[in-house]
């Protein structure tokens, strides 16, 4: 096959090229990496930091309608999530 490119390609942009193969390949694999690493991290999550998987997507959505698509951040009995010390966000107004 070589015999083939240089009867169709000069010399030297087979030189050229060979010597842009392998870093082209090293940066497709990097970038492959880093985008697989980014989609896993802006994927969906709990509160408690787990991931929500598709299935579960599904099943906790109640008719698109959820505490998070308000902007309500509450827990599932209703009350406040607050930390030592601090005051829930109706408190005071």
């Amino acid at each position: 096959m070589g015999d083939f490119l240089s009867s169709v390609l000069p010399a030297g942009l087979i030189d050229v090229l060979s010597a842009l193969i392998p870093p082209v390949v090293v940066g497709a694999v990097f970038c492959t990496f880093v985008i697989q690493l980014l989609r896993k991290e802006m994927a969906p999550r709990r509160m408690d930091g787990s991931l929500v998987s598709k299935g579960d997507a599904a099943e906790g959505a109640d008719d698109g309608k959820s505490a998070d698509a308000d902007g309500e951040t509450a827990a599932e009995d209703g009350t406040p999530i607050v930390r030592d010390g601090e005051r829930a966000e109706s408190d005071g107004r």
